[in-house]
């Protein structure tokens, strides 16, 4: 099991290395933040010192090699936009998102975990009727749900705030619009996974001792199903950190989607990298934890 662990670790450093090293230079091909960080008479003297100061005269071999030194050292470097440390901008707005992934991936899954299975168990119109909304969940574009949501909630009824976060209700349509696209998936995996596990000899001999349904449901079947689940749950969990930008940039969620989103726009280099690099650790993270249930779940797996 830690043999596996220390090989995921590798793959996953590789790929950071290589995330590192795409998004620097594609990020220097934003255009110069000299052009927004200064007044648009600023002399050609105040935008060569500008430069100077943060190094952006050095070639972009140089600049790599810098920063890739100052990370070693954990330093992430300075905010353009807000003269802090880059890495507490980061956290700050990653802290947002991580509420936001948590309270709605706890939703999907409770309610697509008992959903699905109710599906495989019941069968007949109760079925049906699930797979249509998860087929439809899992087909909506969330942007699109984004949109219709605030023109009807929020513009028509005026029931919900379109932005922000200072009350539960700034909540609700953020978390609702996250909530469609997993629910449809999971509940869809949920399912197949189920009635293959509820097909089996020893779910055949429990119903034919007369054990009652929610045991052989939530018990027997459910634990011999999950590893497919699990594995569904957790792309959809990297998904919602990944996919949030366009959500949160909608609902002016102070996430790290948003903040990443105006990073590039503003230029604001060391933000933008610092971002990449907490949310790929967050996602590493979460497949550790992955493999570490897949040991938990099946015995087989540690050997």
């Amino acid at each position: 099991m830690l043999g596996f662990l220390r090989k995921r670790a590798v793959g996953s450093l590789i790929s950071l290395v290589g995330l590192i090293v795409l998004v620097f230079f594609l990020s220097r091909l934003t255009g110069d933040p000299t052009a927004l960080f200064l007044p648009v008479d600023a002399t050609i003297e105040m935008r060569e010192q500008f430069r100077d100061l943060h190094g952006l005269n050095d070639p972009l071999l140089v600049q790599f090699g810098r920063y890739v030194g100052d990370l070693m050292h954990l330093d992430f470097g300075d905010s353009l936009r807000k003269a802090r440390p880059a890495i507490e901008v980061v956290i700050e707005a990653f802290a947002w998102t991580l509420q936001l992934a948590v309270i709605t991936m706890t939703i999907v899954t409770a309610l697509a975990v008992v959903i699905g299975s109710l599906a495989a168990w019941r069968g007949g119109l109760f079925d049906r009727i699930a797979s249509i909304l998860a087929l439809i969940g899992a087909s909506a574009p969330d942007f699109w749900i984004a949109i219709v949501g605030i023109v009807i909630f929020s513009v028509s009824l005026g029931w919900l705030p379109t932005s922000g976060t200072g009350t539960v209700w700034h909540w609700i349509l953020p978390i609702s619009v996250l909530f469609i696209r997993p629910f449809g998936l999971i509940v869809q995996v949920v399912r197949g996974a189920m009635m293959t596990a509820l097909s089996s000899a020893y779910v055949k001999t429990a119903r034919a001792k007369g054990v009652r349904a929610r045991p052989i449901i939530f018990v027997h079947a459910l634990r011999n199903a999950m590893l497919p689940i699990i594995t569904v749950i957790g792309d959809q969990a990297a998904a919602l950190l990944n996919g949030a930008v366009v959500i949160e940039t909608i609902f002016g969620f102070p996430g790290v989607g948003k903040l990443m989103i105006d990073s590039i726009l503003q230029r604001d280099f060391n933000v933008v990298m610092a971002a990449i690099m907490v949310t790929a650790l967050a996602i590493f993270l979460m497949n550790v934890l992955i493999d570490i249930a897949y040991a938990l779940l099946d015995p087989r797996i540690r050997h």
